[in-house]
C-alpha cells in the first residue's frame, strides 16, 4: 500500500465531512420524493385516522426508522468510536447505513427494520416470517467494498467486519451465526461491539480520516454531501403518529360499543341466573 495521501489528510475542508451527516439521510430522502407524490388525504381520511403514508413511502419511512434507531444506540458507544450514517458509496444512490470504527476494527451495519417479524438466522441464509433474504449476500458485498475504498484511501490494509441490525422483531431464532456476518437485534449491538478484542496494530486516526472524507465512498462528493430535510421528515412522523393515535381512539370506541351491546344482550339471562 502506498502511503497515506495528502487529498486524505488534516487538511482537507472539515466542512465537507461525513461526520455531520444526519443518520438515515438517504432514505429520508427517497421517503420524502416518494411521499411528494400521495394527494392530500382529504378531511374525512384525517378524522378516520388514515395513514399519510402511501405503500411506496412505507418501506422508506420504516427503514429510516430503523436506521435512526440503530444511530441512537451508537451514541452510547463513547469518545474512543467513530460513527458515520448514511454513507453514500459507487456512483449512485446507494448507501451504507452505517459505519463504525473503533479500537476492535471497523463495521458497516446494515440495519433491518422488521416490527413483529419472526427472524431466523443459519450459517447460509437469513429468513423474515419464513421467506427467504439477500441480507446476508449484500452485507458481504458492502463490507467487501468497504475494504477496498477504505484501504485504498488510508493507505493501508483494512478489513471491514459486516454486521446486521435487527430491529423492531418479535423474535431473532440463531440457529448458526453465519462465519463472515454478525446478526443481531439493535438492543445487542453496543454491548457486542464494546467487548469486541481490540486490534493492537490499527492506527485510527488515518482510517477515521479517510472515512470521513466522501470523496473515500462516492465519486461526486458534493451529491453525496446533500442534505436530508429532516424538518419535513419530523412534520411527516408528527403525521403518522397522530393518524394512528386517532386509529386507536376509533378502535377503543368500537370495542367499548362492542362491549355495552354484549352486555345488553345478556342481561336477561343474568337476570335469570341471579334475579
Amino acid at each position: 500500500m502506498t502511503a497515506l495521501s495528502p487529498e486524505v489528510g488534516p487538511a482537507r475542508n472539515a466542512a465537507a465531512s461525513l461526520r455531520t451527516r444526519a443518520a438515515g439521510a438517504s432514505v429520508i430522502t427517497r421517503c420524502l420524493a416518494e411521499q411528494s407524490q400521495v394527494p392530500d388525504r382529504g378531511r374525512m381520511a384525517r378524522m378516520l385516522g388514515r395513514s399519510p403514508l402511501s405503500d411506496e413511502s412505507r418501506s422508506w419511512y420504516l427503514g429510516a426508522l430503523g436506521e435512526l434507531a440503530v444511530a441512537a444506540r451508537l451514541k452510547q458507544l463513547g469518545p474512543d468510536w467513530t460513527v458515520l450514517h448514511s454513507v453514500p458509496v459507487g456512483h449512485g444512490e446507494s448507501d451504507i447505513d452505517h459505519v463504525v470504527i473503533g479500537p476492535s476494527g471497523v463495521y458497516t451495519i446494515n440495519t433491518k427494520h422488521h416490527d413483529d417479524a419472526r427472524v431466523w438466522v443459519g450459517a447460509r441464509k437469513l429468513l423474515v416470517n419464513g421467506q427467504p433474504t439477500d441480507y446476508l449476500r449484500n452485507s458481504r458485498h458492502e463490507a467487501e467494498r468497504a475494504t477496498r475504498l477504505l484501504s485504498a484511501a488510508a493507505g493501508t490494509d483494512i478489513v471491514v467486519r459486516p454486521v446486521i441490525a435487527v430491529v423492531g422483531a418479535k423474535s431473532i431464532t440463531v440457529k448458526q451465526q453465519p462465519s463472515d456476518v454478525m446478526v443481531l437485534a439493535d438492543t445487542q449491538l453496543v454491548r457486542w461491539l464494546r467487548r469486541r478484542r481490540r486490534t493492537p496494530a490499527l492506527a485510527t486516526t488515518p482510517v477515521v480520516t479517510a472515512a470521513e472524507h466522501p470523496s473515500t465512498w462516492h465519486s461526486n462528493a458534493a451529491e453525496a454531501l446533500a442534505e436530508a430535510n429532516l424538518e419535513q421528515f419530523s412534520s411527516l412522523q408528527q403525521e403518522v403518529r397522530t393518524a394512528r393515535d386517532v386509529r386507536a381512539i376509533w378502535v377503543g370506541g368500537a370495542v367499548v360499543a362492542v362491549s355495552a351491546v354484549a352486555v345488553t344482550q345478556l342481561m336477561p339471562t343474568l337476570a335469570l341466573m341471579f334475579g
